[in-house]
């Protein structure tokens, strides 16, 4: 049995991210740079006023100087090439160019003015409330580094500097298996002993939320078919996810399917809980394959672990192993793991304090559905009310 960052790391090594294409900057929101991007030219790429007031030289603006204002004005925009007299100001807006001769700018709230003269009740320094040129950024600086999420803010930098595409790898497109005559999609008729199918939804929602394109597939427990279906997902897709048909049982039939498909798995069965029965594999044409557990919470649980920082990594994003854990708070209550395998136990944090969100078995997905974290436990590990826990935030 496999350890859990021995797996992770077999899967990260596997993963190759997508084909670069470029994309208009108002499409790439939340995807990753593909290569580092510079800066165009400085921004600003020319002085200006950060306030709205009255251009000056410093050493004319001291505290009870009155100064002369000219008729001209120079407003946020176009250039009006001013060149300011001695002993003059000149009333400049904010974001306007500074004019010729001006090395301050005075607000409009430290002057007095009377007609077309001002007296300075504030005296002002040189430099003060000017953005200099390339004060931001400078022409050449590296910007966006490769891997970075594309945010909203970073759209906007490169939008400061003229770049409308960037440079993102393609969204993969994976297919969601679901496996078991046991399981009915929701709209059909459900016999007895019969369940309505929730993996398929909960894995494709969680693929589209990480930026994948997701497909959702139904099979019964037919090794054929089986064998069919798979192998023509494994032609159109970069991802498969199966969930469910991966333990040992005598209905389980995914192992055999895959092996007959040719698919290289590089491991079955890690060492946490949920989640032991957790396969990866490759197709002979570079389709990964994920097995996943059929129980929902088991499911979710080694698709956070495994799942979640492959796609990330086919996507762009740098994925170091990310050892993903980070702390989540206090204990708000005693907790115990008496197994022999890591485990994962849904919680809820709130205000830095952290609650079991409910029963810990693996079908129990109303739990699961509260939780927003999952917290990992040592094996044999007890953790005392207060003690600081760590985990994935969901």
């Amino acid at each position: 049995m496999l350890e859990e960052s021995e797996a992770r790391k077999q899967v990260l090594e596997r993963i190759e991210t997508g084909p670069v294409i470029w994309l208009p900057i108002d499409l790439a929101r939340d995807h990753f740079a593909a290569q580092d991007l510079h800066g165009v030219s400085d921004f600003p790429d020319f002085d200006n006023s950060s306030m709205d007031g009255y251009a000056v030289r410093a050493s004319e603006a001291m505290t009870g100087a009155s100064l002369k204002v000219v008729d001209k004005i120079q407003p946020a925009g176009i250039d009006q090439h001013l060149k300011l007299p001695v002993g003059h100001a000149i009333r400049i807006f904010t974001g306007a160019p500074i004019p010729e001769g001006a090395d301050a700018v005075i607000m409009q709230e430290d002057v007095d003015r009377t007609d077309q003269v001002i007296l300075v009740q504030e005296a002002v320094v040189t430099g003060e409330n000017i953005r200099r040129r390339g004060g931001d950024v400078c022409a050449g600086q590296k910007i966006i580094a490769q891997g970075d999420r594309l945010t909203p803010a970073r759209l906007s930098l490169l939008a400061s500097q003229g770049i409308d595409e960037v440079p993102i790898y393609t969204r993969p497109m994976i297919h969601v298996v679901t496996t078991g005559d046991e399981l009915v999609q929701i709209g059909d008729y459900r016999m007895p002993g019969q369940i309505y199918d929730s993996n398929g939804i909960l894995l494709k929602t969680s693929i589209e939320a990480l930026g994948g394109i997701a497909e959702q597939v139904h099979l019964q427990d037919d090794p054929e078919l089986m064998r069919q279906a798979i192998a023509i997902l494994c032609e159109v897709s970069d991802f498969v996810v199966i969930a469910g048909g991966v333990s040992v049982g005598e209905r389980d039939f995914v192992k055999d399917v895959l092996n007959a498909l040719g698919v290289e798995t590089s491991f079955w069965r890690v060492r946490i809980k949920p989640g032991k029965p957790f396969l990866y594999g490759q197709h002979p044409n570079g389709c990964s394959i994920f097995g996943l557990p059929g129980n929902p919470v088991s499911a979710f649980v080694t698709f956070q672990i495994f799942v979640a920082p492959a796609l990330r990594k086919r996507l762009g994003q740098i994925v170091k192993d990310p050892g993903l854990l980070q702390v989540i708070g206090r204990a708000g209550e005693v907790l115990r793991n008496g197994g022999d395998r890591p485990h994962y136990l849904r919680a809820v944090e709130t205000d830095g304090e952290v609650f079991l969100s409910g029963t810990q078995q693996s079908h129990a997905i109303f739990g699961l559905s509260k939780a927003n974290c999952l917290i990992r436990l040592e094996p044999g590990q007890k953790v005392e009310e207060g003690d600081m826990v760590s985990g994935i935030k969901l």
